[in-house]
């Protein structure tokens, strides 16, 4: 089931907004800047969490 959170003047947030939430959500949660990873975003070619994360990691590992 879809759970769809509308913002707070009622609208349905765009997904342009979504990705940027993703963006926000996924960089404070790794503790890297926003622009690392819509880096990693574009170099993996595909926005899903998990791919993200995976490509967060390796690159934490090299550190």
């Amino acid at each position: 089931m879809t759970h769809i959170q509308l913002k707070a003047d009622g609208t349905i947030p765009t997904a342009a907004e979504k990705s940027e939430e993703e963006v926000a959500y996924l960089a404070k949660r790794h503790r890297v800047s926003p622009a690392i990873v819509r880096e990693i975003i574009r170099r993996v070619g595909s926005s899903e969490r998990t791919a993200v994360e995976r490509e967060i990691q390796k690159g934490k590992a090299r550190r």
